[in-house]
């Protein structure tokens, strides 16, 4: 019963998941633009075209064209006679003031026989109608031009009009028809009207008032727009058609006139089609062999758009075929299912496939009976061992082995315990096989064994591995070989120096490491090429190998740097001169690629057991020291001793326990004023951290600050510090006092995120104004990546924020710093105003620098001012802004607020101003 039921089921099921799909849109509009080609007919003739094409473009010379030309185009269509004019042509905006007289002089000669376009547009999310100007509009009709362009990217559908405010407004096709509609409602415009029979003429021509062009236009409704594909205006249309916008308001216009507006039918029809078909094949089904029932769907699929075709062209009705074909292709489907013997394809499928795969198989395929003698040989076979079939097919398989030994090693004895027809033999096996031509190779087989007819079968899968073998062998060299210079890499060294540490502990015996770095070899890379920086890599590791390497084992650890492992009594002396006697070797130019290369090397020393008990240990002991020697003495050796890891150890602390301070937020901000010289008055300040450890208290910022701007939590600190401050900035604005902040940047807000839209958000998040927000850049991060801190500060300064060039005169190109970047101001060195009253070059470097900046439009802020004749002395070169002791030592915000921003010191400071 299910059975009989199945190939209509299945056409339910094809429209259902086709119709809530929507997929078959597609087909329906195929379907309606096959009715268009095949229902052609001409325009009747009454709308014409007055095309902006290229040739008026090209002959007028310039766009947009002047309003006085399509007034003299108005004037020149009212002498042709022409019934009614649309121009869509945009005149919402104002132009030129005598043009626009002359255009409204032409309208009013017309007397009311022109239309222009109104559009509707969205702006601010808002859709508004954007109209004709109301001098325009009071002296001729406006009539919207909106085209809806659908989901496949074609227009299809035309408006009668639409509504602004409360008014109906006509659309441009229907005024140019006379259409009394006054409903929003829309038809579908009938491309079978051929778009080539509109009459067309250039508006070059009608403007310039060629006799024959106006004849053309005589008694005509004319629509004036643009054909040119350059000026945009144009739109998809079925049958793969692109048309011009007035062309597309010219063929809705004929739609309305020649009563073609056409509209869709009921979806009841297409419904009570679909229950027609279904209830005729439900009850063909059962009496009609398979061709007939293809015939019958054939029938019906031709009858349908038959039918659909007649309405269209005789009613002006779409009917919406397109579920109606579907549904007969899933009949038509189920048909040639119905015929299919599937198990008998599937078999012969997979018989085939098996014996494509068995054929083409690039393993060897050997099948033996219980005696293992061979009675299966597969071409796969033959390439490996070089035997033809009609060679091997009967001898036993011990032929193939090289030992031509038993096989009872390969083969699983299980004949007596094999109930199923196949299982698995022994495991994977590898032993050593024979060619033809005497060679011996390793080979790997996998052995499966089955019950047959004549007892037990089996079968093995054999693989040439010679060429794995080698591949594991290579990849195992380079696993514990350096590529570039072939010493052992620092993997294998943790292997051998264990080793050597075990030898050494129990002949009580000291082991020696040394840690080897080339000094200045990425400037060798830089000026000569990594390729050059080879070849010195490989002079050098053949040098250590050579002079050293039957002393103990020489490693390549990374990059620059090497290792060297020794037992101590196999030195010949103390550990000093073992790695002088090194430092000696490279003494002797390298020879690198043709040329002779210095090279000078920096040692680590760590000596087993007091500089390390494992060889991790020994390896990171070493590498310190090597560190700390690149750090106080480049080019000679340090030996290892605790103190070194201490003092790493010490750092590592502090970094932890700075990390902790960041959670339990025990950092906080003091503020050190920034005065106005002149006046005394408070205008700034400086937001500088401070860490309240604990237990140790308030922690002096050159213990810490170092350490923070070095380590992963630098971004986190400035961060903090930023947002702090700005809030802080805000609540003293909100208190009614403009105190403008300066924060420190750090380096780190550079390398990582978006510095200047953060500070964006701050801004925004804070409410405080750009303008109290002052920040503070140091050379270290002009340095950084000039390319991309020029991008920042421009877009920072931007935001209105104030960009200062902090410890000016302390570094190495701070003059042209000046030039490169916009900065805003620049803050003299408390270096140079602490002697600036004793030392005269002080003095001088100031004045030059104040001077240097009131050329370059630049505020000034001397740091470091400890008394008042210093701060006489700064005003008197110009200097109108200072900071230091004298004036304040930084402080809690809440002790600023109460020295410097409290009622009574604000009017004491107002009246000393």
């Amino acid at each position: 019963m299910f059975r009989r039921f199945m190939p209509h089921i299945l056409v339910v099921v094809a429209l259902l998941t086709v119709g809530l799909s929507g997929g078959y849109e597609l087909l329906s509009h195929a379907l309606v633009d096959l009715r268009f080609r095949l229902d052609r007919h001409p325009a009747s003739g009454e709308i014409a075209v007055v095309a902006i094409d290229p040739r008026s473009i090209e002959a007028i010379g310039v766009w947009p064209w002047p309003r006085t030309h399509h007034a003299r185009l108005v004037e020149q269509l009212q002498r042709a006679g022409a019934r009614d004019i649309a121009l869509d042509i945009d005149f919402s905006a104002p132009s030129d003031p005598a043009a626009d007289q002359a255009f409204v002089d032409a309208l009013l000669s017309t007397k009311g026989a022109v239309v222009l376009p109104a559009f509707k547009q969205l702006k601010d999310s808002v859709l508004f109608a954007n109209r004709p100007l109301p001098r325009f509009e009071q002296e001729a009709w406006s009539a919207f031009v909106n085209i809806v362009v659908e989901r496949d990217g074609r227009v299809r559908s035309y408006a009668y009009g639409d509504y602004d405010k409360d008014s109906f407004l006509q659309s441009m096709g229907a005024f140019l028809a006379g259409s009394n509609v006054t409903r929003d409602t829309t038809f579908l415009i009938d491309y079978g009207i051929d778009p080539s029979s509109l009459p067309r003429v250039s508006y070059v021509d009608v403007l310039r008032g060629d006799a024959a062009a106006l004849a053309k236009l005589k008694d005509k409704r004319v629509i004036v727009g643009s054909t040119a594909v350059e000026l945009g205006d144009h739109y998809s249309v079925p049958n793969g058609r692109v048309l011009p916008g007035a062309v597309l308001q010219a063929l809705a216009a004929e739609s309305i006139l020649q009563n073609r507006t056409l509209v869709p039918t009921s979806s009841v029809a297409t419904v009570a089609a679909l229950l027609l078909i279904v209830v005729t094949m439900l009850l063909s089904w059962p009496h009609l062999s398979a061709a007939r029932r293809a015939l019958l769907v054939g029938i019906l699929s031709i009858t349908i758009e038959v039918v659909a075709l007649i309405l269209h062209d005789r009613f002006a009705l779409v009917f919406d075929t397109a579920l109606l074909q579907i549904a007969l292709v899933a009949y038509l489907a189920a048909t040639a299912l119905d015929e299919i013997d599937f198990r008998g394809l599937l078999r012969h499928v997979a018989e085939s496939r098996f014996e494509r795969i068995a054929m083409s198989i690039g393993d060897g395929l050997v099948c033996t009976d219980k005696d293992k003698h061979i009675t299966v040989w597969n071409p796969g076979a033959v390439a490996i061992f070089g035997y033809g079939a009609e060679e091997i097919i009967g001898q036993p398989f011990a032929r193939l082995r090289a030992d031509r030994s038993d096989t009872d090693d390969l083969f699983p004895q299980q004949e007596a315990a094999l109930p199923a027809p196949l299982l698995p033999g022994g495991a994977t096996v590898e032993f050593e096989g024979r060619r033809k031509d005497g060679e011996v190779f390793p080979v790997e087989a996998s052995v499966s064994a089955w019950q047959g007819a004549d007892g037990l079968q089996y079968g093995v899968i054999l693989r040439d591995i010679s060429v794995r073998k080698r591949e594991a062998e290579r990849i195992r060299y380079l696993a514990e070989h350096d590529t570039l210079t072939g010493l052992i890499n620092r993997n294998t060294l943790q292997t051998e120096l264990a080793a050597m540490i075990e030898t050494a502990d129990a002949g009580a015996d000291r082991l020696v490491l040394l840690v080897i770095g080339l000094d200045g070899f990425q400037h060798i890379n830089d000026m000569l090429g990594h390729a050059f920086g080879d070849s010195v890599l490989r002079a050098a590791a053949e040098r250590l190998r050579s002079e050293i390497g039957s002393m103990g084992c020489v490693a390549r650890l990374s990059g620059d740097e090497f290792a060297v492992a020794i037992p101590s009594s196999a030195i010949g002396g103390t550990v000093a001169e073992l790695a002088q006697h090194v430092s000696h070797l490279f003494e002797t130019p390298l020879e690198a690629a043709a040329r002779q290369q210095r090279v000078k090397i920096t040692l680590g020393v760590a000596v087993h057991p007091d500089g390390g008990q494992s060889a991790d240990e020994l390896l990171s002991n070493a590498h310190l020291a090597l560190c700390r020697a690149k750090t106080d003495r480049r080019g000679s050796h340090m030996i290892f001793e605790p103190a070194i890891r201490q003092e790493l150890e010490r750092r590592l602390t502090l970094e932890a326990e700075l990390a902790l301070a960041v959670e339990r937020r025990e950092f906080e901000l003091f503020y050190q004023p920034q005065v106005d010289l002149s006046s005394g008055r408070v205008i700034g300040a400086e937001a500088l951290i401070r860490w309240r450890h604990p237990t140790r208290g308030l922690v002096p910022p050159g213990d810490f600050i170092p350490v923070v701007n070095t380590s992963p939590l630098s971004e986190a600190v400035a961060t903090w510090v930023m947002a702090t401050a700005c809030r802080q900035a805000r609540e003293w604005q909100l208190a009614g006092h403009e105190i403008r902040v300066g924060i420190n940047l750090s380096p780190s807000q550079f390398q990582s995120g978006d510095l200047a839209a953060f500070v964006s958000k701050l801004l925004t998040v804070t409410g405080v104004s750009p303008g109290l927000i002052e920040l503070e850049v140091t050379e270290d991060i002009l340095l950084h990546d000039e390319p991309g801190v020029l991008q920042t500060f421009n877009r920072l300064q931007a935001l209105g924020v104030s960009l200062v060039f902090d410890d000016f005169g302390t570094g190495y190109a701070s003059l042209s710093y000046l030039k490169k970047f916009p900065l805003d101001g620049l803050k003299i060195d408390r270096s140079f105003v602490r002697d600036v009253l004793t030392q005269a070059d002080d003095a001088a470097i100031v004045g030059s620098t104040v001077s240097l900046s009131r050329q370059l439009n630049l505020s000034v802020i001397a740091e470091g001012i400890e008394n008042q004749a210093t701060a006489d002395f700064l005003l008197a070169l110009g200097c109108e802004h200072g900071q230091g002791y004298h004036f304040g030592k930084p402080m809690p915000a809440a002790d600023f607020e109460r020295r410097f921003l409290s009622a009574d010191n604000t009017a004491r400071q107002a009246g000393a101003a």
